[in-house]
């Protein structure tokens, strides 16, 4: 479990294809004393398991199911990217709960800078706009943010200059392809809501079992 709140714009050294998947090699200035082979860190996101330390490095494995997943298989050796260690118990939630589980890649659409921020639009699948309120919480890439609007197939979000200064988010070129997660909480009350029934009522739950009349019956 992660917070949304970024500890390091780390970079790819190396990246090593084997078979479907990949290796990857990151550097980094977190401190990697307290870090063990068997860690989780957040790489733009997606949680990957800590394989290997070495100084300011640490090798991670990437599987075919991430990297069909999410947009880590575009990073090439040079890239900057959004690191995260994962939430210790009882450190303090300053972002929102993320489970560094990537539900689907975006695409930056648009973007405006006026004098006190910059404001971000990405086009997300259909399948995860459901998942989306207005106010409500987003990990781009990594990063906690505040949706600020919801419109027919993206999200406008607002870039505050000190997460400018800790993100690559404001750096991006229109067409960067990024890793989303939305709220967890969001993604159990829409699966509550289907299993209940497309009118989101106990009653179209009973009918699709036959337990209830259908309307049209």
């Amino acid at each position: 479990m992660f917070t949304g709140l970024i500890e390091d714009i780390g970079s790819v050294r190396r990246v090593e294809r084997s078979g479907r998947d990949s290796r990857f090699v990151f550097t980094t200035t977190i401190p990697l004393a307290d870090v063990q082979p068997g860690d989780s860190i957040a790489v733009n996101g997606a949680c990957l398991t800590v394989t290997e330390i070495d100084g300011a490095s640490f090798a991670a494995l990437a599987s075919s199911e991430t990297l069909e997943r999410t947009a880590l298989g575009e990073r090439r050796a040079g890239d900057h990217v959004h690191l995260e260690r994962a939430l210790r118990l009882g450190d303090r939630l300053g972002g929102h709960l993320v489970q560094g589980h990537v539900d689907g890649v975006g695409t930056l659409a648009k973007q405006e800078q006026d004098a006190r921020a910059w404001h971000l639009w990405f086009r997300l699948p259909v399948s995860l706009l459901g998942e989306v309120v207005e106010k409500g919480s987003i990990a781009v890439d990594g990063v906690s943010l505040t949706v600020n609007a919801v419109e027919t197939d993206r999200v406008r979000l607002t870039i505050v200059p000190f997460t400018a200064e800790k993100t690559t988010l404001t750096r991006m070129a229109v067409g960067t392809r990024v890793n989303i997660e939305t709220d967890v909480l969001g993604k159990y009350v829409a699966r509550q809501l289907a299993l209940k029934g497309a009118d989101g009522s106990l009653s179209g739950l009973l009918q699709r079992y036959g337990y209830l009349p259908s309307e049209d019956a």
